[in-house]
């Protein structure tokens, strides 16, 4: 599935466990595109083989993963658009890691200095049902547009939606992910551009879904930006089976936080990561593991 409480996935890391008498694995799904999941995911991998020993796994296509907030959330009250129009009910959260920035950059030649702009407009995103293009058409909702409002692309790749912007076929690129965005700084390499500002449309997205957020890309994040942008943000959290041994998830919690120096390698944003970071409330149930490790640190959760 793309766009689910497991990842916008298309890409799979088998995890493996060890213990001195039998060896399981859990699979970890991690995410598309050129974003940091995959290379946190391998972090994680290396953190979890040195702390758990897995036993009994619940038979699917994944025991553990990478979650969207604002997915997520829909997914387990199964208010979202499909697949996660059905409660999901065997999905529970582990903890949260770093916040993600919904950005639209523009080229600075286009004429778009506002939402309002982009209309007639080149603008390219990412394929129909991943986190981001679900981002971008709510945006483009609460901004008054549908799709046949702009010229819209939808790609399976940051690099052909950049190549775009490059050669002028597109004028605007949206995406989620942290900052700064690699593939913003590739584009920023060939020509000036511009972020977008989105505090105005904060309130009618969260109308939308109460899991988003107003967070702020500081300047000088990219090339040539002079100011503060505030933009849509949400989550990236930890999701596991809510089958998985106590025990397990119970040690793999403990040790998302002592990898966070080695994460941060991969996106310094999880240097950051404290344990009331990790146990922020986002609508969903705690794995009982993770719950008894934060409780053991003093944290009081729901």
């Amino acid at each position: 599935m793309r766009r689910t409480i497991w990842v916008a996935a298309a890409m799979a890391a088998t995890v493996g466990f060890s213990s001195h008498v039998h060896a399981a694995e859990v699979r970890m799904m991690t995410g598309p595109q050129a974003g940091f999941w995959v290379p946190l995911g391998g972090q994680l991998k290396d953190a979890w083989e040195k702390s758990a020993n897995v036993r009994a796994i619940q038979e699917g296509k994944a025991e553990i993963g990478f979650g969207n907030t604002i997915t997520t959330a829909d997914a387990v009250a199964g208010t979202g658009e499909a697949p996660l129009d059905k409660k999901h009910d065997k999905v529970c959260n582990v903890a949260t890691l770093y916040p993600q920035y919904f950005q639209m950059v523009a080229n600075a030649d286009s004429g778009v200095n506002t939402l309002k702009d982009v209309k007639g407009k080149g603008f390219a995103t990412q394929v129909k049902g991943n986190t981001g293009e679900l981002i971008a058409r709510h945006v483009l909702r609460v901004t008054g547009y549908t799709y046949n409002d702009v010229k819209a692309s939808f790609t399976n790749s940051y690099t052909d939606s950049v190549e775009q912007m490059k050669d002028n076929r597109m004028h605007v690129f949206a995406l989620g992910t942290g900052i700064p965005a690699s593939s913003i700084m590739d584009l920023a390499s060939a020509r000036d551009i511009k972020l977008i500002d989105m505090a105005t449309i904060y309130e009618p997205m969260q109308k939308i879904n109460p899991a988003y957020k107003l967070v702020t890309i500081p300047k000088g994040t990219y090339p040539k930006q002079d100011k503060d942008v505030q933009v849509i943000g949400y989550y990236t959290h930890v999701v596991a089976a809510c089958s998985l041994p106590e025990d397990t998830v119970y040690k793999m919690t403990g040790a998302i936080l002592s990898a966070k120096e080695t994460m941060s390698s991969v996106y310094k944003e999880v240097g950051k990561l404290t344990a009331e970071m990790m146990a922020q409330d986002i609508g969903v149930t705690f794995h009982p593991g993770a719950a008894k490790w934060y409780k053991e640190k003093g944290i009081a959760i729901k």
